[in-house]
């Protein structure tokens, strides 16, 4: 790996707490792969100093950084300017900071959903019918307006909390709609935007018997990588698509920003991050 010189390019990764993310690896994965002259490191961040963090690392000379729970409602507060994605996901995920000093944030939370979908099974779109959504947080809002803005012809939130869904559905606008049971029956995505079947948490108890043979079963988790939620995609001979691909998609808009370079997610990148999940997790 290239040894940082005092001209390197420096970003990282904010949250609280940070030790477990695998964005480090991730984007110093692509820092060797292109030898660039850079550095992405943790940074871990108390909530009550979040702000003051983010302006001494501009200060600093960084060139930005990613952001990650439980700060990018913070984040957004922070920022002197935000983009369309931002506003509409109500979060920052990826700060960049400028050459006139200001502070820009964005979030590439949805725009990684999509790509993700995209690259696992070629030749879908979001318009090829409503997608249900699992969970009205974050995760939920990023991806149910990159599906919006991608042309699905409705979005139907399904949360345990009713209201939080309602209100998510009204930020949104559009055609949203918010359900107590999932309307798998005429459903082309099934997105689960829940912590449920992840490691260490309860299953996700849903039914995927209605849905039509040509749905897509999507999962925000991946560890474990191979979710029961995918499993039972795959069983039925549902196109399933696992979560760690939205993570490695995600970092692309932030690592171009800060390094110069449009950075590729192959099978090799996969295999490099995928291989450190079960490392951390035994």
């Amino acid at each position: 790996m290239p040894i940082p010189t005092g001209h390197a390019r420096l970003a990282g990764i904010l949250g609280w707490p940070v030790a477990h993310s695998r964005s480090p690896l991730l984007h110093g994965t692509w820092l060797e792969r292109h030898a660039i002259d850079g550095a992405y490191m943790p940074l871990p961040v108390r909530p009550e100093r979040f702000a003051d963090a983010v302006r001494s690392l501009r200060d600093l000379g960084f060139r930005g950084a990613n952001v990650t729970i439980p700060h990018k409602e913070a984040a957004f507060a922070v920022c002197d300017a935000v983009d369309a994605t931002a506003r509409r996901a109500g979060a920052v995920n990826t700060l960049v900071f400028r050459a006139d000093g200001l502070i820009h944030g964005s979030n590439t939370d949805g725009f990684g959903f999509l790509e993700n979908v995209r690259a696992t099974i070629p030749g879908w779109s979001a318009t090829a019918g409503p997608a249900v959504l699992l969970g009205a947080g974050g995760s939920a809002r990023a991806i149910a307006a990159a599906l919006l803005d991608a042309g699905a012809p409705r979005v139907t939130l399904v949360n345990r909390t009713p209201a939080r869904a309602e209100a998510l559905a009204r930020a949104l606008g559009g055609p949203v709609a918010v359900a107590q049971r999932p309307p798998l029956e005429d459903a082309a995505l099934l997105v689960n935007t829940t912590s449920l079947g992840m490691q260490g948490q309860p299953p996700l108890a849903i039914s995927l018997a209605p849905l039509p043979a040509g749905a897509v079963v999507a999962d925000i988790v991946y560890v474990p990588m191979e979710t029961p939620l995918l499993a039972a995609a795959r069983a039925r001979g549902l196109a399933a698509v696992p979560g760690l691909g939205m993570l490695l998609h995600q970092a692309r808009p932030g690592f171009e920003a800060w390094f110069g370079v449009a950075p590729a997610v192959d099978g090799a990148l996969h295999d490099i991050v995928a291989a450190d999940i079960p490392r951390r997790h035994a």
